[in-house]
């Protein structure tokens, strides 16, 4: 049994949020948006939630210079005021040809209808609205690219309190039940695990 926030729907369902789990689904989440009218930008989006782990709101308030001056930036988290560091050298040639043609003071995920503006954390919800209709499943939410990126973090490193840090969680339970680890993966880690 896999844990996981749930939320209603209109018509009373339960979502289940779990984190997009198969590398296929990366796949098939990069071919619906280059099908979408700001391809570049959705892309670059869906790359740098993944990624970074940050939350939507903390997404769409980067601008460019902050970016082009450096790959390991420091931000404030909008929620909790605090300072986070990124890394996002594995981002590089993404974020270096998006903005080559922009401005340092430009935000760096605009709005379609106005692009001096960023899009909004509705925006966001609304193009993994729409993924999840294209796609047929239930689960694209804005805190979908987040728990990605945690999921990921954890299953590859095991460093839970790295993750803990990054997301500012102070429980072990919480995180683990954030990001969609059951009992059952962590007790399968530590089948491997032997000392002596």
């Amino acid at each position: 049994m896999t844990s996981g926030k749930q939320h209603n729907t209109n018509k009373g369902q339960k979502l289940n949020l779990q984190p997009i789990r198969k590398p296929e689904d990366i796949n098939m989440v990069e071919w619906f948006l280059s099908r979408n009218k700001m391809v570049k930008r959705d892309k670059l989006l869906f790359q740098f939630g993944i990624n970074t782990g940050l939350k939507a709101s903390d997404i769409i308030t980067r601008k460019v210079g902050e970016l082009r001056r450096a790959l390991n930036p420091y931000i404030i988290d909008e929620k909790t005021h605090k300072r986070r560091h990124l890394n996002l050298t594995m981002l590089e040639k993404k974020i270096g040809s998006y903005f080559s043609d922009k401005n340092d003071d430009d935000w760096l995920f605009t709005s379609y209808k106005n692009r001096s503006k960023h899009i909004t954390v509705n925006g966001v919800y609304q193009i993994l609205q729409k993924l999840r209709k294209e796609m047929g499943k239930p689960c694209f939410v804005t805190h979908t690219l987040r728990k990605k990126f945690g999921h990921h973090y954890y299953k590859r490193t095991h460093d839970i309190a790295t993750l803990m840090k990054i997301f500012n969680y102070s429980s072990q339970k919480i995180i683990k039940r954030y990001i969609g680890v059951t009992d059952d993966e962590i007790n399968q880690l530590q089948n491997n695990f032997r000392l002596g």
